[in-house]
């Protein structure tokens, strides 16, 4: 049996053999050029190998990642959550405790909020998958932005919006309440899914963006406005309930 000698392919940019010279600190900037360049062949393998590793990573991790919830938690899970955290001795008061603030819920969660601390949050709130999708469209959209100012010196220039926030309460089949942010894209470098997704965490909930309003489950009126002064930065003389049709401006504490 004869042994065929196979000779191997050094890098012409570091000098090492090619299966080692990925590890060098040039081979992005000097090795993977020269590999095109020269091997263009074993340069598209190389590539091709790689994005299976990558590949079969990626799938591992979203394996071990446990299956979104089929539904946000009911108010008797996030209660019984939110004292599994702060204070698991208390869980078996949660059937009475719900007795007792039927139609108050809301009001219940604010105040132990205050005592203890931000709810758990809630597991089918931690899934979205349009994030890195969305995050890519809207660095596209900038850099066309960036691409036109630089076109000439004669385009338009964007006005400064001043920033003024509107919150309402609104009613719904005179039981269900959500409360809409109204201004929100008024505020610099404010992404209004981030801002959703702050105020879902928050009051464990549901909160979308629709248009350029951020609706959010339940009457949260107050905490929203002390959440938008305190969290986003906003001016507590820029941001506005809606009480009956009167816009009082926001007090905060």
């Amino acid at each position: 049996m004869s042994l065929e000698r196979i000779q191997p392919i050094y890098c012409g940019a570091c000098g090492m053999p090619l299966e080692y010279c990925d590890y060098g600190p040039d081979f992005e900037t000097h090795c993977n050029p020269w590999l095109k360049k020269n091997h263009p062949t074993l340069f598209k393998e190389y590539h091709r190998s790689v994005a299976a590793v990558d590949a079969a990573d990626a799938a591992d991790e979203q394996d071990d990642k446990p299956p979104r919830p089929s539904a946000p938690w009911t108010i008797e899970e996030r209660l019984t959550a939110f004292y599994e955290k702060y204070e698991p001795d208390k869980v078996g008061n949660v059937p009475s405790l719900l007795e007792k603030y039927t139609g108050k819920e809301d009001k219940l969660f604010v105040a132990l909020v205050k005592k203890y601390g931000d709810e758990p949050i809630d597991p089918y709130y931690e899934y979205d998958d349009d994030d890195e999708e969305e995050d890519f469209e809207e660095s596209i959209a900038e850099q066309t932005v960036d691409k036109k100012k630089r076109r000439g010196a004669g385009a338009k220039k964007t006005a400064k919006q001043d920033t003024r926030v509107v919150i309402q309460k609104i009613t719904r089949n005179r039981k269900k309440a959500t409360t809409v942010l109204v201004g929100m894209d008024t505020v610099p470098d404010l992404k209004l899914k981030d801002a959703a997704k702050s105020f879902a965490k928050r009051f464990a909930g549901s909160s979308s963006v629709k248009g350029k309003e951020i609706i959010i489950q339940g009457d949260h009126m107050d905490a929203v406005a002390q959440m938008v002064v305190s969290q986003f930065k906003v001016p507590g003389e820029s941001v506005y309930l809606d009480i009956d049709g009167d816009f009082v401006q926001f007090r905060s504490v």
